[in-house]
């Protein structure tokens, strides 16, 4: 089978010790093309190395919520530049709340947070460029921005879409596809694998979101740990596990699935 891993973050220091094991093991496990996405400044030089290197890594380069305080006077620049070297999509990029609840997060507010994805949300647009959308407990003023602002003719992904099962159908007529990571195997997570169940089937993808969103342990194929913490990471070649779980939850064969999948990721990341 050949399978797409539709948002990760391979050039995570926390991989840099593995990666010289788990491209092979992208390899065996039949990976041909991964969304490796930057959430900042810091990490883009890392993602277009890893692009340049490896013709699997589809590059994707955005501000993250998270990071948005970090950035430069000339980041909007930078950005800019790193579209114009490589085919890239754009993201991480998005809006989140629960940062803002966290105790001691240094996050920016949510205007600030809504200027800069609006930014990269037109950039998106005008290059026509897929963007990977990262949203948490900020779903309406996400989908007021969608709705007044310019969007990619192409599309864009709601990556680990953990929203409501009624905004599904909205989204989708906006250009959304949905990306469904392992960590929805977890028992805990019904409500986001009952939404998932109201995704067309042309607007579905896959991610691992590696090093992060570990499947259950029971799931978990690859085992791996973070070598400065102890913690455990996840590995990017659990997307063969990824494919197994969405195979379950949509009652198809994997091989099926796996047709429609590659479909739908070459649809939104054509030309890239």
């Amino acid at each position: 089978m050949r399978l797409y891993d539709a948002h990760n973050h391979l050039q995570d220091e926390r991989l840099a010790p593995h990666r010289a094991e788990i491209l092979p093991a992208l390899t065996a496990a039949g990976v041909r093309r991964m969304v490796v996405n930057g959430s900042c400044e810091g990490d883009w030089p890392a993602v277009a190395e890893l692009a340049r290197r490896d013709a699997r890594v589809l590059p994707s380069f955005g501000y993250h919520p998270w990071y948005v305080r970090a950035r430069t006077p000339d980041w909007q620049a930078k950005l800019a530049e790193q579209l114009d070297a490589l085919p890239a999509a754009i993201g991480e990029i998005g809006l989140d709340k629960w940062i803002l609840e966290k105790p001691g997060a240094d996050a920016a507010p949510l205007p600030e947070q809504e200027e800069v994805f609006v930014w990269q949300l037109r950039l998106a647009a005008e290059r026509n460029r897929p963007a990977s959308i990262h949203c948490l407990k900020a779903w309406g003023p996400l989908v007021e921005i969608l709705r007044r602002e310019p969007r990619p003719r192409c599309g864009f992904v709601l990556h680990s879409y953990g929203g409501p099962k009624e905004l599904v159908a909205p989204l989708a007529a906006l250009g959304a596809y949905f990306s469904l990571p392992g960590y929805f195997a977890h028992e805990r997570k019904q409500r986001q694998r009952e939404a998932f169940r109201a995704v067309p089937p042309d607007r579905l993808l896959l991610e691992t979101d590696a090093p992060d969103q570990l499947l259950p342990d029971g799931r978990n194929l690859h085992p791996l740990t973070d070598a400065a913490t102890g913690q455990p990471l996840n590995h990017p070649a659990n997307l063969t596990a990824v494919y197994a779980f969405a195979a379950e939850l949509f009652g198809e064969p994997v091989e099926e699935l796996a047709r429609r999948v590659e479909e739908n990721f070459q649809r939104v990341f054509a030309g890239l």
